[in-house]
Protein backbone atom coordinates (compact mmCIF):
# COMPACT_ATOMS: atom_id res chain seq x y z
CA UNK A 1 0.00 0.00 0.00
CA UNK A 2 1.52 3.40 -0.60
CA UNK A 3 0.33 6.51 -0.81
CA UNK A 4 1.09 10.40 0.09
CA UNK A 5 -0.09 13.01 2.96
CA UNK A 6 -1.22 12.16 6.08
CA UNK A 7 -1.56 8.30 7.25
CA UNK A 8 -5.03 7.02 7.78
CA UNK A 9 -5.27 4.89 10.93
CA UNK A 10 -8.23 2.91 12.34
CA UNK A 11 -7.70 1.20 15.90
CA UNK A 12 -9.27 -1.71 16.86
CA UNK A 13 -9.98 -2.47 20.50
CA UNK A 14 -11.46 0.50 22.67
CA UNK A 15 -10.22 -0.33 25.78
CA UNK A 16 -8.60 1.53 28.98
CA UNK A 17 -4.74 1.56 26.97
CA UNK A 18 -7.10 3.04 23.91
CA UNK A 19 -7.29 6.36 25.49
CA UNK A 20 -3.50 6.88 25.76
CA UNK A 21 -2.84 6.01 22.32
CA UNK A 22 -6.03 7.92 20.66
CA UNK A 23 -4.97 11.02 22.63
CA UNK A 24 -1.55 10.86 21.33
CA UNK A 25 -2.75 9.77 17.80
CA UNK A 26 -5.77 12.14 17.26
CA UNK A 27 -2.65 15.07 17.96
CA UNK A 28 -0.23 13.69 15.60
CA UNK A 29 -0.50 16.25 12.48
CA UNK A 30 1.08 13.22 10.38
CA UNK A 31 -1.88 11.27 11.21
CA UNK A 32 -5.41 10.99 10.66
CA UNK A 33 -7.51 8.64 12.98
CA UNK A 34 -10.29 7.42 10.64
CA UNK A 35 -12.58 4.78 12.76
CA UNK A 36 -12.37 2.75 15.93
CA UNK A 37 -13.19 -0.55 16.53
CA UNK A 38 -14.22 -3.19 19.07
CA UNK A 39 -16.16 -6.59 19.42
CA UNK A 40 -18.76 -4.10 21.92
CA UNK A 41 -19.54 -1.91 19.51
CA UNK A 42 -21.02 0.60 22.02
CA UNK A 43 -17.31 0.94 23.65
CA UNK A 44 -15.82 1.90 20.55
CA UNK A 45 -18.81 4.28 19.97
CA UNK A 46 -18.00 5.77 23.43
CA UNK A 47 -14.58 6.27 22.47
CA UNK A 48 -14.62 7.77 19.10
CA UNK A 49 -17.06 10.07 20.60
CA UNK A 50 -14.70 10.84 22.94
CA UNK A 51 -11.79 12.16 20.43
CA UNK A 52 -14.25 13.08 17.65
CA UNK A 53 -13.41 9.96 15.13
CA UNK A 54 -15.95 10.01 12.85
CA UNK A 55 -16.45 5.89 12.05
CA UNK A 56 -17.60 3.30 14.90
CA UNK A 57 -18.27 -0.23 15.15
CA UNK A 58 -17.02 -3.83 14.88
CA UNK A 59 -13.41 -4.55 14.32
CA UNK A 60 -14.96 -5.12 10.03
CA UNK A 61 -15.07 -0.98 10.39
CA UNK A 62 -11.80 -0.64 10.65
CA UNK A 63 -11.13 -3.27 8.74
CA UNK A 64 -12.95 -2.18 5.87
CA UNK A 65 -12.23 1.48 5.68
CA UNK A 66 -11.01 2.36 2.49
CA UNK A 67 -8.86 5.23 4.14
CA UNK A 68 -7.07 3.40 6.96
CA UNK A 69 -3.56 2.47 5.90
CA UNK A 70 -2.16 1.11 9.53
CA UNK A 71 -4.41 -0.45 12.11
CA UNK A 72 -3.59 -0.39 15.85
CA UNK A 73 -4.29 -3.57 17.21
CA UNK A 74 -5.32 -2.90 20.97
CA UNK A 75 -7.09 -5.89 21.78
CA UNK A 76 -6.50 -8.78 24.39
CA UNK A 77 -3.26 -10.94 24.07
CA UNK A 78 -4.41 -13.64 23.16
CA UNK A 79 -6.16 -11.91 20.00
CA UNK A 80 -2.57 -10.08 18.78
CA UNK A 81 -2.42 -12.18 16.06
CA UNK A 82 -5.67 -13.33 14.91
CA UNK A 83 -6.83 -9.17 14.40
CA UNK A 84 -2.82 -8.64 12.72
CA UNK A 85 -3.66 -11.69 10.52
CA UNK A 86 -6.96 -10.72 9.88
CA UNK A 87 -5.38 -6.78 9.34
CA UNK A 88 -3.03 -8.19 7.00
CA UNK A 89 -5.33 -10.15 5.10
CA UNK A 90 -7.55 -6.84 4.31
CA UNK A 91 -4.32 -4.95 2.80
CA UNK A 92 -3.24 -3.04 6.02
CA UNK A 93 0.06 -2.36 7.70
CA UNK A 94 -0.17 -2.99 11.21
CA UNK A 95 0.36 -2.14 15.01
CA UNK A 96 -0.22 -4.32 18.00
CA UNK A 97 0.32 -3.58 21.53
CA UNK A 98 3.01 -6.22 23.14
CA UNK A 99 3.27 -9.38 23.40
CA UNK A 100 3.71 -9.63 19.42
CA UNK A 101 2.60 -12.88 20.05
CA UNK A 102 2.05 -15.83 22.38
CA UNK A 103 4.08 -18.30 20.80
CA UNK A 104 6.59 -19.07 18.12
CA UNK A 105 4.77 -20.26 15.53
CA UNK A 106 1.86 -18.11 15.26
CA UNK A 107 4.45 -15.10 15.66
CA UNK A 108 6.41 -16.76 12.11
CA UNK A 109 3.50 -17.11 10.29
CA UNK A 110 1.86 -13.75 10.64
CA UNK A 111 5.57 -12.65 9.70
CA UNK A 112 5.93 -14.47 6.56
CA UNK A 113 2.25 -13.67 5.41
CA UNK A 114 2.69 -9.78 5.74
CA UNK A 115 5.97 -10.66 4.48
CA UNK A 116 4.54 -11.79 0.99
CA UNK A 117 1.92 -9.25 1.14
CA UNK A 118 4.37 -6.46 1.30
CA UNK A 119 2.85 -5.12 4.89
CA UNK A 120 4.18 -3.51 7.84
CA UNK A 121 3.97 -4.85 10.59
CA UNK A 122 5.40 -3.42 14.08
CA UNK A 123 4.92 -4.07 17.78
CA UNK A 124 4.99 -2.39 21.27
CA UNK A 125 6.90 -1.45 23.51
CA UNK A 126 7.53 1.91 21.79
CA UNK A 127 8.64 3.21 24.79
CA UNK A 128 12.54 2.53 23.34
CA UNK A 129 11.31 5.15 21.10
CA UNK A 130 11.56 8.04 24.30
CA UNK A 131 14.03 10.44 25.39
CA UNK A 132 15.43 8.20 28.14
CA UNK A 133 16.65 5.57 26.51
CA UNK A 134 17.27 6.97 23.24
CA UNK A 135 19.58 9.21 24.99
CA UNK A 136 21.43 6.39 26.77
CA UNK A 137 21.25 4.26 23.95
CA UNK A 138 23.55 7.23 22.43
CA UNK A 139 25.82 7.56 25.23
CA UNK A 140 26.21 3.97 24.59
CA UNK A 141 27.18 4.09 20.96
CA UNK A 142 29.76 7.16 21.40
CA UNK A 143 31.26 5.07 24.29
CA UNK A 144 30.37 7.32 27.70
CA UNK A 145 31.45 3.93 29.27
CA UNK A 146 33.82 2.52 27.04
CA UNK A 147 32.72 -0.79 25.70
CA UNK A 148 29.58 -2.34 27.26
CA UNK A 149 29.67 -5.51 28.96
CA UNK A 150 26.72 -6.72 30.73
CA UNK A 151 23.26 -5.12 32.67
CA UNK A 152 21.63 -5.54 35.52
CA UNK A 153 17.76 -5.22 34.82
CA UNK A 154 15.08 -5.56 37.87
CA UNK A 155 11.16 -5.48 38.19
CA UNK A 156 9.95 -6.27 41.82
CA UNK A 157 6.90 -6.15 42.85
CA UNK A 158 4.03 -7.41 45.18
CA UNK A 159 1.81 -7.51 42.47
CA UNK A 160 -1.10 -6.17 40.79
CA UNK A 161 -3.92 -7.63 42.54
CA UNK A 162 -4.26 -5.46 45.01
CA UNK A 163 -5.23 -2.75 42.83
CA UNK A 164 -6.11 -3.90 39.55
CA UNK A 165 -9.91 -5.00 39.51
CA UNK A 166 -9.55 -7.67 37.47
CA UNK A 167 -6.02 -9.21 37.46
CA UNK A 168 -6.19 -12.68 37.08
CA UNK A 169 -5.43 -13.11 33.51
CA UNK A 170 -2.10 -11.31 34.37
CA UNK A 171 -1.03 -14.67 36.60
CA UNK A 172 -2.17 -16.97 33.58
CA UNK A 173 -0.56 -17.73 30.30
CA UNK A 174 0.19 -14.91 28.02
CA UNK A 175 1.25 -12.79 30.68
CA UNK A 176 2.69 -13.45 34.34
CA UNK A 177 5.77 -11.17 35.45
CA UNK A 178 7.35 -12.14 32.34
CA UNK A 179 5.26 -11.58 29.40
CA UNK A 180 3.23 -8.59 30.49
CA UNK A 181 6.58 -6.70 31.62
CA UNK A 182 8.97 -8.61 30.27
CA UNK A 183 9.06 -6.79 26.69
CA UNK A 184 9.83 -3.41 28.23
CA UNK A 185 13.29 -4.61 29.56
CA UNK A 186 14.03 -7.41 27.09
CA UNK A 187 13.48 -4.84 24.12
CA UNK A 188 15.31 -1.76 25.95
CA UNK A 189 18.44 -4.55 25.96
CA UNK A 190 18.08 -5.47 22.54
CA UNK A 191 18.37 -1.97 21.59
CA UNK A 192 21.19 -2.00 23.61
CA UNK A 193 22.80 -4.60 22.98
CA UNK A 194 21.39 -6.30 19.47
CA UNK A 195 20.12 -9.85 19.25
CA UNK A 196 20.23 -12.40 22.18
CA UNK A 197 21.99 -15.58 21.12
CA UNK A 198 21.08 -17.77 24.74
CA UNK A 199 19.70 -18.06 27.73
CA UNK A 200 19.38 -19.73 31.15
CA UNK A 201 16.23 -19.04 33.70
CA UNK A 202 15.05 -20.40 37.06
CA UNK A 203 11.14 -19.33 37.85
CA UNK A 204 8.66 -20.31 41.16
CA UNK A 205 5.40 -19.36 42.37
CA UNK A 206 4.86 -18.23 45.73
CA UNK A 207 0.78 -19.42 45.91
CA UNK A 208 -1.20 -20.58 43.57
CA UNK A 209 -4.04 -18.97 44.39
CA UNK A 210 -4.56 -14.75 44.85
CA UNK A 211 -7.56 -12.87 46.10
CA UNK A 212 -8.46 -9.60 44.21
CA UNK A 213 -8.13 -6.69 46.67
CA UNK A 214 -9.81 -3.93 45.23
CA UNK A 215 -13.03 -3.17 42.77
CA UNK A 216 -15.98 -4.90 42.45
CA UNK A 217 -14.65 -8.33 42.50
CA UNK A 218 -12.41 -7.94 45.58
CA UNK A 219 -12.43 -11.05 47.18
CA UNK A 220 -12.49 -13.32 44.89
CA UNK A 221 -10.16 -15.95 44.28
CA UNK A 222 -8.32 -16.75 41.50
CA UNK A 223 -5.92 -19.52 40.35
CA UNK A 224 -2.05 -18.54 39.64
CA UNK A 225 -0.90 -20.69 36.79
CA UNK A 226 2.41 -19.23 35.39
CA UNK A 227 6.09 -18.64 37.32
CA UNK A 228 5.68 -14.88 39.47
CA UNK A 229 9.43 -14.90 40.14
CA UNK A 230 11.55 -15.42 36.91
CA UNK A 231 15.16 -15.38 37.46
CA UNK A 232 17.04 -14.97 34.19
CA UNK A 233 20.93 -14.60 32.34
CA UNK A 234 20.98 -13.56 28.63
CA UNK A 235 24.37 -13.84 26.19
CA UNK A 236 23.87 -11.58 23.46
CA UNK A 237 25.25 -11.94 19.92
CA UNK A 238 27.61 -9.26 20.17
CA UNK A 239 29.12 -11.03 23.46
CA UNK A 240 27.82 -8.69 26.27
CA UNK A 241 25.51 -10.72 28.97
CA UNK A 242 22.81 -9.80 31.22
CA UNK A 243 21.04 -10.78 34.60
CA UNK A 244 17.21 -9.94 35.26
CA UNK A 245 14.45 -10.78 37.87
CA UNK A 246 11.06 -10.57 37.22
CA UNK A 247 9.21 -10.77 39.71
CA UNK A 248 5.20 -10.52 41.25
CA UNK A 249 6.57 -12.05 44.67
CA UNK A 250 8.82 -9.17 45.85
CA UNK A 251 7.68 -6.33 48.60
CA UNK A 252 10.87 -4.57 48.05
CA UNK A 253 9.58 -1.38 46.90
CA UNK A 254 12.61 -0.74 44.76
CA UNK A 255 12.35 0.96 42.14
CA UNK A 256 12.64 -0.41 38.57
CA UNK A 257 16.55 -0.79 37.85
CA UNK A 258 18.21 -0.92 34.54
CA UNK A 259 21.89 -0.89 35.01
CA UNK A 260 24.87 -1.10 31.93
CA UNK A 261 28.14 -1.79 32.98
CA UNK A 262 31.05 -1.13 30.30
CA UNK A 263 35.16 -1.06 30.76
CA UNK A 264 35.11 2.46 31.39
CA UNK A 265 32.13 2.72 33.73
CA UNK A 266 28.85 2.59 34.39
CA UNK A 267 25.08 4.03 33.41
CA UNK A 268 21.92 4.20 35.14
CA UNK A 269 18.83 3.90 32.50
CA UNK A 270 15.55 5.35 32.97
CA UNK A 271 12.44 2.70 33.80
CA UNK A 272 12.02 1.08 30.35
CA UNK A 273 8.00 1.99 30.73
CA UNK A 274 8.47 5.14 30.83
CA UNK A 275 9.23 7.72 27.84
CA UNK A 276 11.38 9.90 29.73
CA UNK A 277 13.66 10.31 32.88
CA UNK A 278 17.04 11.31 33.92
CA UNK A 279 20.41 9.07 33.51
CA UNK A 280 22.96 8.67 35.85
CA UNK A 281 26.70 7.83 34.32
CA UNK A 282 29.67 6.94 36.50
CA UNK A 283 33.00 6.55 35.50
CA UNK A 284 36.20 5.99 37.25
CA UNK A 285 36.76 4.59 41.01
CA UNK A 286 36.66 7.82 42.44
CA UNK A 287 33.91 9.36 41.37
CA UNK A 288 30.38 9.89 41.84
CA UNK A 289 27.06 9.56 40.16
CA UNK A 290 26.57 12.23 37.91
CA UNK A 291 23.15 13.22 35.91
CA UNK A 292 22.95 14.02 32.18
CA UNK A 293 19.31 15.08 31.50
CA UNK A 294 17.14 13.22 28.69
CA UNK A 295 16.94 14.48 25.39
CA UNK A 296 14.40 13.47 22.64
CA UNK A 297 10.59 13.15 22.75
CA UNK A 298 8.42 12.30 25.53
CA UNK A 299 5.21 11.90 23.29
CA UNK A 300 4.27 8.55 24.94
CA UNK A 301 2.15 5.40 23.63
CA UNK A 302 1.92 5.76 19.99
CA UNK A 303 5.07 7.72 19.15
CA UNK A 304 6.09 4.15 17.52
CA UNK A 305 2.82 4.23 15.37
CA UNK A 306 3.88 7.53 13.89
CA UNK A 307 7.60 6.73 13.19
CA UNK A 308 6.06 3.30 11.38
CA UNK A 309 3.87 5.61 9.31
CA UNK A 310 6.80 8.10 8.67
CA UNK A 311 8.99 5.28 7.73
CA UNK A 312 6.36 3.85 5.22
CA UNK A 313 6.17 7.04 3.62
CA UNK A 314 9.88 7.46 3.47
CA UNK A 315 10.18 4.24 2.22
CA UNK A 316 12.50 3.33 5.08
CA UNK A 317 12.62 0.29 7.48
CA UNK A 318 11.15 1.71 10.70
CA UNK A 319 12.13 1.26 14.37
CA UNK A 320 10.01 -1.05 15.84
CA UNK A 321 9.63 -4.19 13.42
CA UNK A 322 7.80 -6.95 14.05
CA UNK A 323 11.12 -8.96 13.56
CA UNK A 324 11.84 -7.02 16.87
CA UNK A 325 9.07 -8.13 18.34
CA UNK A 326 9.20 -11.51 17.94
CA UNK A 327 13.22 -11.88 18.98
CA UNK A 328 11.27 -11.05 22.19
CA UNK A 329 8.48 -13.04 22.24
CA UNK A 330 11.28 -16.37 21.13
CA UNK A 331 13.12 -14.98 23.92
CA UNK A 332 10.63 -14.94 26.74
CA UNK A 333 9.07 -17.96 24.95
CA UNK A 334 12.57 -19.70 25.54
CA UNK A 335 13.26 -18.44 29.13
CA UNK A 336 9.92 -20.66 29.86
CA UNK A 337 11.21 -23.47 28.16
CA UNK A 338 14.76 -23.11 29.96
CA UNK A 339 12.37 -22.93 33.87
CA UNK A 340 10.64 -26.06 32.39
CA UNK A 341 13.91 -27.87 30.89
CA UNK A 342 16.10 -26.54 33.55
CA UNK A 343 18.78 -25.80 30.11
CA UNK A 344 20.48 -22.56 28.58
CA UNK A 345 18.65 -22.65 25.28
CA UNK A 346 19.63 -21.24 21.74
CA UNK A 347 17.83 -18.50 20.43
CA UNK A 348 17.02 -19.23 16.57
CA UNK A 349 16.30 -15.70 15.55
CA UNK A 350 17.81 -12.46 14.84
CA UNK A 351 17.65 -9.18 13.98
CA UNK A 352 19.36 -6.07 12.24
CA UNK A 353 19.33 -3.59 15.12
CA UNK A 354 17.81 -0.35 13.88
CA UNK A 355 19.85 2.78 14.08
CA UNK A 356 18.59 5.36 17.03
CA UNK A 357 16.61 7.71 16.45
CA UNK A 358 18.02 11.68 15.45
CA UNK A 359 17.79 14.15 18.78
CA UNK A 360 15.38 16.26 17.16
CA UNK A 361 12.46 13.77 16.17
CA UNK A 362 9.34 16.03 16.44
CA UNK A 363 5.98 13.86 17.00
CA UNK A 364 4.84 17.50 17.09
CA UNK A 365 6.03 18.35 13.81
CA UNK A 366 3.77 18.28 10.36
CA UNK A 367 6.26 16.20 8.07
CA UNK A 368 4.17 14.27 5.41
Amino acid sequence: MTGSGRVGIGVIGAGVISMEYLGNLTSFPDLQVHAVGDLYPEAAAARAAEFGIATSGGPEVVLEHPDVEIIVNLTIPAAHVEIATAAVRAGKHVWSEKPFSLDRESGRALLAEAEAAGLRLGCAPDTFLGAGLQTARRMLERGDIGEPQSALTLMQSPGPESWHPNPAFLFQEGAGPLFDIGPYYLTALVQFFGPIARVGAFGSRSRLQRTIGSGPKAGEVFDVTVPTHVSAIAEFEAGPSSQSIFSFDSHSGRPPLVEITGTEGVLSVPDPNTFAGTIGVRTGSDEGWREVPAVGSTASRGSGVLEMARAIRAGRPHRAPGEQAFHVVDTMVSITQSIEEKRFVDIESTLAQPPALPEDWDPAAETL
